[in-house]
């Protein structure tokens, strides 16, 4: 590092630590970071040496010897607090193999005997904590601030590779450490759906599972399919010698280890290790960032010890992440479903992680104006997650003369209306969704979708029937005719018959799949269930005002007042009809009474079963109960599953609220309590 004055060495390190602290907050606590673990990486690195330097600056509070925090400045989820028996600790790393042999050459000087390492792949995750008793999980907590985390237990146990008991001979109590991640495969799906619904898609798949991992909905949190490595155990007394025994027993027990853990007996075995997974990694279900290398031997661990920050044992080598240099030859702008407006940069070819990258989002004006990218410019692609294509950086030295500012668009390409953005919002939108080409057919496709009505039809039909006018809204369907249908290029009898069978077929499609199928912004397929289970009905939606949706769980402002402008509309009121009188379902079905011995009683449930919470709701109802989302005065029962809602047992004892597990529940309706 050049020179540097005492006071400008102070503003430096002042600057840093505030630019630090904010990309700690936006990573932790927003699931959002802005710039990538190599360039907060070399920040972190920078800050070090400078307190090295001036020591006088050092501080307590610095990021460089606190570990970053996921839990939230203003308590926006309903988690409980749980301080860590054991500090939480995160690893130092590095991305130089320089350094990695300096980390072997420390060890050398306290530990003088030959030294084994166990290599393990750093899962690209957020951090998690589980704590057995005898053999049973008893809680689950994030890494917090290392000091206390939020308890998540709810959602953990709806994760399927983390068992709830364990088999074998197991200890009585331990700690055992790891990463919940999100794979490619779900990670896709999850983006994909969030698209639909215009939500911001995660920018890649730790992000996802962080976020994920802290959603209110334990049944939402089950359909993101999770996952999950453990990678370090702690306790009194565990019967181990070795890192590497105690991952084998822990794995033999029943949790989820990785297979792809191994002992090494030299820092050159460690480098031959790295070099395998630099390239290998792109073969992976997975996203890893790197390599971890701990001491195998827990008695040489426990002599070497931690940091403030770390422990002296381990350490992490990150790989760079994959990028390449190419130009920026034009944006398209693209409409879609809901109006959405999303530029794409179209990129002269380039190979980048085993695949040619010809084309990248830009997301929205927001992000185009935070590049200040320019038509011409050369820039840097990187792949989120080894997944999708983004744009990073421009590269200003390379910028040509001719470069031009893209004019985001004022009015929609594919209609010509004029484009809205709503308040607080980054898109902008097309607000003609009943005469925008794209939007119309784009929301057919939705509407026959496997997840909403199950049409046999695709995108190639839907385009030849708006062509010939058969069809502009979603009730034309249904009064299709075999002699349209064989119009359509290469259609015969067959066809024909198969799409009329299944359109008769998706009149018995229930009513939460029929609601999901309008397509109304921001609603996706768990919330329609919610909405539909909730209040029963369409016409029940359509009645409800601002305040009553906003009281459902993971119904927010934006989604309530989407719902609310869509009713709004006489020519959506307009297709509800004509759809329920082509016969579709726009009601819950009734659950089935099978008695009355709940008849007059009030249940809420909250937590974890042995089947999902809306199974347990329709078997009260059976049985003559209702059921409510929240405690009060009027609550005979409170049905509390594994970890439940905090708030609801407190309110529950204070009102003097009887509370029942899932067993007694059973046993209530039997007759035998």
């Amino acid at each position: 590092m050049a020179k540097i004055s005492k006071s400008a060495a102070k503003e430096r390190i002042d600057q840093l630590r505030k630019e630090i602290n904010g990309h700690n907050y936006n990573y932790y606590v927003l699931n959002s970071p802005v710039i990538s673990d190599f360039e907060f990486d070399l920040m972190l690195q920078e800050l070090a040496s400078l307190e090295k330097m001036f020591p006088e600056f050092a501080s307590a509070d610095s990021p460089t010897v606190k570990v970053g925090s996921d839990i939230a400045g203003k308590k926006t989820f309903e988690f409980a607090t749980r301080t860590h028996r054991y500090p939480m600790l995160s690893l130092g790393n590095t991305y130089s193999r320089e350094e990695l042999a300096e980390f072997s050459d420390r060890i050398s000087k306290t530990i003088p005997e030959p030294c084994s390492y166990s290599c393990e792949l750093k899962f690209d995750g957020t951090a998690i904590c589980l704590t057995y008793r005898h053999g049973r999980l008893a809680y689950a907590v994030t890494r917090g601030d290392g000091v206390k985390g939020d308890d998540v237990t709810a959602n953990v146990l709806t994760i399927k590779s983390i068992p709830q008991q364990l088999t074998g001979d197991y200890p009585d109590e331990f700690e055992i450490r790891g990463e919940i991640y999100m794979p490619f495969e779900a990670f896709n799906r999850l983006n994909a759906e969030r698209e639909e619904i215009d939500e911001r898609p995660f920018a890649n798949p730790r992000n996802a599972a962080s976020g994920s991992l802290k959603l209110q909905d334990s049944n939402e949190v089950a359909s993101r399919g999770l996952a999950c490595v453990l990678y370090h155990m702690l306790g009194e007394d565990l019967p181990f010698t070795t890192h590497s025994e105690a991952i084998a027993a822990a794995g033999s027990w029943g949790l989820p280890v990785s297979e792809h853990s191994k002992v090494v007996d030299s820092i050159e075995d460690v480098n031959r290790y790295i070099d395998y997974w630099d390239t290998e990694r792109r073969n992976l279900p997975f996203a890893i960032d790197g390599i971890v290398i701990k001491v195998n031997r827990l008695d040489w661990q426990r002599k070497l010890g931690y940091t403030a920050k770390s422990p002296r044992w381990a350490t992490a080598y990150k790989f760079k992440p994959d990028r390449a240099l190419t130009k920026l030859l034009s944006i398209d702008y693209q409409v879609g479903r809901t109006g959405a407006i999303t530029p794409v940069a179209n990129l002269d070819p380039v190979p980048l992680s085993g695949t040619v990258v010809k084309r990248a989002s830009l997301h929205n004006k927001d992000q185009m104006d935070l590049l200040d990218i320019r038509v011409g410019d050369f820039v840097y692609v990187e792949k989120g997650g080894e997944i999708i294509p983004k744009i990073t950086e421009v590269d200003l030295a390379k910028r040509p003369a001719d470069a031009t500012v893209p004019v985001f668009p004022k009015y929609c390409p594919d209609c010509g209306a004029e484009l809205v953005r709503d308040e607080g919002q980054a898109k902008h939108y097309c607000p003609n969704s009943n005469n925008c080409p794209v939007q119309i057919k784009s929301g057919f496709v939705h509407f026959i979708s496997r997840k909403a009505m199950d049409i046999l039809a695709g995108d190639a039909t839907i385009d030849q029937l708006y062509e010939k006018g058969y069809i502009r809204h979603l009730s034309d369907l249904y009064s299709l005719t075999k002699e349209q249908l064989l119009t359509l290029d290469g259609w015969k009898d067959k066809s024909a018959d198969n799409l009329l069978s299944s359109l008769e077929r998706s009149k018995s499609v229930p009513f939460n799949r029929v609601f999901y199928a309008l397509g109304i912004r921001h609603v996706g397929e768990a919330n329609a269930k919610l909405l539909a289970s909730h209040f029963g009905s369409i016409d029940a939606i359509m009645a409800a005002d601002r305040e009553a949706l906003v009281q459902i769980d993971e119904v927010g402002d934006i989604m309530a007042d989407s719902i609310i402008r869509w009713f709004a509309d006489p020519v959506n009121l307009e297709q509800i009809q004509k759809l329920k009188q082509a016969g579709l379902k726009f009601e819950q079905e009734k659950t089935k009474k099978v008695s009355d011995t709940l008849s007059g009683s009030i249940f809420v449930v909250s937590g974890v079963f042995s089947v999902s919470r809306e199974e347990i709701k329709q078997f009260i109802e059976s049985h003559g109960g209702k059921t409510t989302s929240s405690v009060s005065g009027h609550t005979t029962y409170l049905v509390a599953g594994e970890a439940p809602g905090g708030e609801k047992i407190k309110k529950a004892e204070k009102l003097g609220t009887r509370i029942i597990t899932e067993e007694q529940l059973r046993e209530l309706v039997a007759g035998e309590i």
